[in-house]
């Protein structure tokens, strides 16, 4: 792209999603900026997972204004990484809406098939029947595990895996049953009746609550980065 053209997006007073992707290759280009140029998959990774919280933060608060400024930072990102990967020749922005969109098209078969789903839960179990079947999935349920992403925050990354292990017949509640001997040891621990030395109880303990939450329809990050929000207030 000539200066002329990005000139001409530039003074538009309106811009859309190819204007983003073309004032995107231009910052990229030999007359962009030095510090786009640079950036990497791997330089930008954090920055992904700070616009994707800034978004959740926007939503918890319920700021409109915000949320709007934080979801185009967000889209940023994905143009970002699209980007990368269409200048090394693998794949653009184009293909990944394109396969988004074949994803929504193919995974709704209550909406746009011959399945019945007349409730949130039977929506959710008809997405996986069809992303089994898309995927010839033949996976087993330690395969279902290991394919929650480790970047995830711990306890969200906890309750997703005992989520997993429930859809394959584990007792959830049987775990958060023998958890509680857990629960005890920590509390001995905390009240200095045994040793510190051995952190499993505290980990244990945190397992037990992902497992309670998840029978009880609870959500145990939410819940904590809550708490967290009311610690920090009561100081005021």
């Amino acid at each position: 792209m000539n200066k002329a053209e990005i000139t001409r997006i530039t003074e538009k007073e309106r811009y859309n999603i190819d204007d983003l992707r073309a004032v995107f290759a231009y910052l990229r280009g030999e007359n962009g900026c030095p510090w786009d140029r640079v950036q990497t998959h791997e330089t930008i990774r954090k920055d992904l997972i700070e616009e994707t919280y800034e978004v959740i933060e926007a939503i918890d608060n319920g700021d409109s204004t915000l949320m709007r400024e934080e979801l185009g930072d967000l889209l940023l990102q994905v143009v970002f990484h699209a980007g990368i990967e269409e200048e090394a020749g693998r794949f653009n922005l184009d293909d990944v809406i394109n396969d988004l969109t074949y994803k929504l098209i193919s995974r709704h078969t209550h909406v746009f098939g011959d399945t019945e789903a007349d409730d949130p839960d039977k929506a959710i179990d008809a997405w996986e029947a069809a992303k089994k079947i898309e995927k010839k999935d033949r996976k087993t349920v330690i395969d279902s595990m290991n394919a929650v992403p480790p970047a995830l925050p711990a306890l969200m990354r906890g309750q997703k895996v005992i989520k997993k292990a429930t859809k394959d017949g584990f007792d959830a509640a049987e775990l958060a049953k023998n958890g509680a001997d857990s629960l005890r040891t920590l509390a001995d621990m905390i009240e200095g009746k045994c040793s510190v030395d051995n952190t499993a109880p505290i980990s244990e303990s945190l397992m037990t609550v992902c497992a309670y939450a998840q029978l009880n329809g609870a959500d145990s990050e939410e819940l904590l980065t809550k708490h967290i929000t009311k610690f920090i207030e009561s100081y005021k």
